[in-house]
């Protein structure tokens, strides 16, 4: 998932994240791959995510290397995220080496928690939605196309063009925070039960796109099933288990941020998410040790040492994790907000 010198606003036009990429206007690289930033968290979050020696800058160009990222963008990927904070830098005469801040560690082990169990199951619902109803004048745009930014990061979809609706309960508070970090004066937040439906529509479930959604779930499943057949079969050779695991996890990501997670009674019939997360799951954790082999060969070109130290995570380490850390997972650090940043520009691509 990831890794964490500078604070960085959440405007800046290249936010990182647990999946970060080097451009938001570009969700995935030409060849269709992930992006440079994202892939070197996602490696760091994968592999070392415990650790606090850092990786010599040769290793992670190498390791980047197996996605046809160059050395020149490889080193780029490294500069912009240790000036976001989201890497720390350590140089030793002429070897430049990066690893992840202390700080992070414990928020990427809640993000790898969530990217895991996402989609498992669906959210307990009272039958009450959160509303947000709005009023802002035409001449400030800027203001409402910010205000839409963010409710949809929020898992907010708009039922009409001013209001926008959820039917998780904390949703509340975090958009009555919004609204008062905008200056939104003319604006409600309300927790209300649907009364009335007219015949031919679906309800105030109709604002999500669940249509698209259930599409892209599925092509995410028939693209990954022949993978995980072939993995149970053992014909996945380590340098592709590195490659497609670690894209596997960015592109699982982006669902986790875009899904908006709806309870049970408000999804479609056959809704392709149990299907496709059956297949994240599966292909994730069998590639595991084939992937970690990977990555320690390639660092032992450089670092044999550092090599035996490599070490995968799965959902049972985690957990465990997460539960010793406790509180500690929660906090204002450059990776969060950076995360943010990106959900935040990502949102605002989708809307143009």
């Amino acid at each position: 998932m990831t890794a964490t010198s500078h604070e960085h606003p959440a405007s800046d036009p290249d936010p990182s994240g647990p999946g970060p990429g080097d451009r938001v206007t570009e969700e995935r690289r030409p060849n269709g791959g992930a992006r440079p930033q994202q892939l070197l968290t996602s490696l760091l979050g994968d592999f070392w995510y415990w650790r606090e020696e850092h990786i010599p800058s040769s290793a992670l160009v190498e390791l980047l290397g197996e996605f046809g990222i160059t050395p020149s963008g490889a080193r780029t990927a490294m500069r912009r995220l240790a000036a976001r904070g989201l890497l720390t830098v350590r140089r030793e005469g002429r070897t430049t080496a990066y690893g992840i801040p202390p700080r992070s560690v414990a928020v990427i082990v809640e993000h790898t928690y969530r990217m895991l169990t996402f989609g498992a199951s669906a959210p307990d619902w009272d039958g009450q939605w959160t509303v947000v109803a709005f009023s802002v004048p035409e001449q400030d745009r800027g203001l409402r196309t910010a205000l839409r930014s963010r409710l949809r990061v929020l898992g907010f979809a708009p039922l009409y063009d001013g209001v926008w609706v959820s039917p998780h309960d904390q949703g509340a508070a975090a958009a009555a925070a919004v609204l008062d970090e905008l200056g939104v004066t003319t604006a409600t937040v309300l927790r209300s039960a649907e009364v009335r439906r007219t015949a031919d529509a679906g309800g105030v479930r109709t604002a999500f796109d669940l249509d698209t959604l259930h599409h892209d779930y599925r092509r995410f499943a028939e693209r990954y099933e022949p993978v995980l057949d072939r993995a149970a079969a053992g014909r996945i050779d380590p340098a592709e288990a590195l490659r497609v695991r670690t894209e596997l996890g960015a592109e699982w990501r982006d669902f986790e941020q875009t899904d908006p997670d709806l309870p049970a009674e408000l999804l479609p019939d056959a809704f392709a998410r149990d299907r496709a997360q059956h297949v994240f799951v599966e292909v994730y954790h069998r590639l595991g040790p084939v992937a970690e082999l990977r990555f320690r060969q390639i660092l032992g070109r450089t670092a044999p040492a550092l090599a035996e130290l490599v070490t995968r995570h799965d959902l049972d380490s985690v957990t465990a994790l997460r539960q010793s850390l406790g509180e500690a997972a929660h906090g204002d650090t450059p990776f969060e907000r950076a995360t943010t940043a990106r959900r935040i520009a990502e949102a605002d691509r989708q809307r143009r």
